[in-house]
């Protein structure tokens, strides 16, 4: 029987978490492709809500758009590593979930892009184009990496 590497969440674990995720910029954007059936990843800018989790801002034009209408599983994967030593032993998280597309018009809209634009400047110039809508990840649970022999599992409960 292998022993299972991952240990129970504790707070350093929740903050760690969480703070990977107010420091995103970045992520790894993991998707189901409608063509193939097979993953698919690409980078997105992201940014932090005020419940704990992410936003992204996409256009209808991307074939992860595309993806994600056809099925809103995902998976995003955030933290960088340093500018020194091995990448592998700097922390990050892989968060899953189900997207919420936030088109405008949509109530919680202009505080949701409020929050994109501040937190990524570049996006003022396109947010108001049509073709552009908030994406919310809405996370059911994650697997944190740490470092080495700091693997935790979390519920979107220990993310908010």
């Amino acid at each position: 029987m292998t022993k299972d590497p991952f240990q129970p969440a504790d707070d350093d674990a929740r903050a760690l978490a969480r703070g990977l995720i107010a420091a995103a910029r970045f992520a790894a954007l993991g998707v189901i492709d409608p063509e193939t059936g097979g993953p698919m990843v690409s980078r997105i800018a992201v940014a932090p809500d005020w419940t704990g989790g992410l936003l992204g801002l996409v256009s209808d034009l991307s074939h992860h758009t595309a993806a994600l209408k056809s099925n809103p599983a995902f998976s995003l994967l955030v933290g960088e590593p340093g500018d020194k030593g091995d990448p592998l032993t700097h922390p990050r998280l892989t968060v899953t979930g189900r997207v919420e597309f936030v088109r405008h018009g949509a109530p919680d809209h202009a505080a949701l892009a409020q929050m994109i634009t501040t937190h990524q400047p570049k996006t003022k110039l396109y947010i108001g184009f049509a073709d552009f809508s908030i994406l919310r990840f809405v996370a059911d649970r994650a697997l944190l990496n740490g470092g080495f022999g700091k693997a935790y599992r979390l519920s979107a409960t220990d993310l908010a």
